[in-house]
């Protein structure tokens, strides 16, 4: 099979490094845009079931990139000058670049060729199966926009991406309050020198603190104020260009077309909050490499992917709205003292959480952690209310 992977991002490396195991034979070609070397980001997390899973489909991969990640097991939250401190479920940070480097050269070892500084915007001639895994603003999408239905809806708070020479040991959380309202950042550690740091605020506070007006200079330095209790005096970095924005989510009404198909970004995006988009990304690739291999027919393995991975990300979507909500109602629980506060952070993916008091969803929380039976009450009524507030919000076109 001749395959042509335009974008060379996590999800088309993996896939054709995943189609070269499969069958040698495959003519596999990466396109990328971009010249070897540059990418946008910082760092990415994941968890262990990723890893688990990349083990399982090619043990290599997986050794590599776990030698290079950094882990961490607690999650930390700064409210004001209180902090509160939890231990939770073993996670990990590697950089962008890192990752697309170790996934490059595996990729080159097994015979896929990459093309760097290499455009494409239309799905070549000659090729058996073409896959736009050049991201949320996938050209090869865009160019049959009418026929995978895309539909974008961009979120409310703005937020801007960022580096920092503080290395956190935790999974970290700041939340400052301004004379303007709150401002938080989301950090982690992905290297042993290097951490990403996402900031948000509501735009009531972007416009009252000046940020959409500050040039990149003054913004990062009344940043770098705001959140000197956990950077240190550690400064904070961005790249060329980069700008507050607000979180683009993605959806298409079909994956295929003909012998195109979307993969990671291109098809699906979910916020950046639940920390899930190179894992489903990922995934993705996964799971068309399975369905490839899995059906000789090219309209039936696209269309098992397509089914498959929508099923599968049902979790993951209703996790990353909920947690965008929780967050553009940060005033509902900042409140709560700090551990309670973090608690329901945890929760935060919560279909329930919205629509029960706090203070109460907190206690019946604490309780179920202690009673089966109300264990049990919460595993059947979580994704049976996500189901129905998914199905309400879409009939109604929200």
């Amino acid at each position: 099979m001749k395959v042509v992977c335009v974008g060379g991002g996590p999800a088309g490396l993996y896939l054709a490094i995943l189609l070269k195991l499969q069958d040698p034979a495959h003519d596999v070609t990466v396109h990328e845009r971009n010249p070897e070397g540059r990418t946008y980001g910082w760092g990415v997390t994941y968890w262990r079931g990723l890893l688990d899973r990349l083990r399982a489909h090619d043990p290599e991969t997986a050794a590599a990139i776990e030698e290079h990640s950094v882990r961490w097991s607690e999650g930390v939250a700064h409210v004001r000058d209180l902090t509160t401190r939890h231990h939770g479920d073993e996670g990990f940070g590697i950089g962008r670049h890192r990752l697309l480097d170790l996934l490059a050269g595996r990729a080159r070892a097994l015979g896929v060729r990459l093309e760097y500084e290499s455009e494409v915007t239309h799905p070549p001639a000659g090729a058996d199966l073409v896959v736009a895994a050049d991201g949320v603003h996938s050209a090869l999408r865009s160019g049959a926009a009418h026929d995978f239905g895309t539909r974008v809806t961009s979120g409310r708070n703005p937020y801007v991406w960022l580096g920092t020479t503080k290395v956190f040991d935790a999974f970290t959380f700041a939340f400052t309050e301004t004379e303007h309202g709150w401002i938080w950042a989301y950090g982690y550690g992905y290297s042993g020198d290097r951490s990403t740091c996402v900031v948000e605020c509501s735009p009531k506070t972007l416009t009252g603190l000046g940020l959409d007006r500050a040039d990149q200079g003054e913004g990062l330095a009344l940043l770098e104020k705001l959140f000197a209790g956990v950077l240190e005096g550690h400064p904070l970095t961005a790249r060329p260009g980069a700008s507050w924005q607000t979180f683009r989510t993605l959806t298409n009404r079909t994956w295929h077309h003909g012998n195109l198909v979307l993969l990671g970004d291109a098809a699906h995006t979910t916020h950046y909050s639940i920390g899930a988009g190179t894992t489903l990304a990922l995934e993705d690739a996964m799971c068309l490499a399975d369905a490839l291999r899995a059906h000789a027919g090219l309209p039936q393995a696209l269309a098992a992917y397509e089914r498959r991975r929508r099923a599968a990300l049902l979790s993951a979507q209703s996790a990353a709205r909920y947690s965008a909500q929780w967050y553009e109602n940060l005033p509902r629980y900042i409140g709560l003292p700090p551990h309670r506060m973090f608690a329901l952070l945890g929760q935060r993916h919560s279909p329930l959480l919205p629509y029960v008091p706090p203070q109460l969803y907190y206690g019946l929380d604490q309780a179920a952690g202690r009673l089966e039976a109300l264990r049990r009450l919460k595993r059947w009524l979580g994704p049976r209310a996500a189901r129905a507030l998914h199905a309400r919000s879409t009939a109604h076109g929200d």
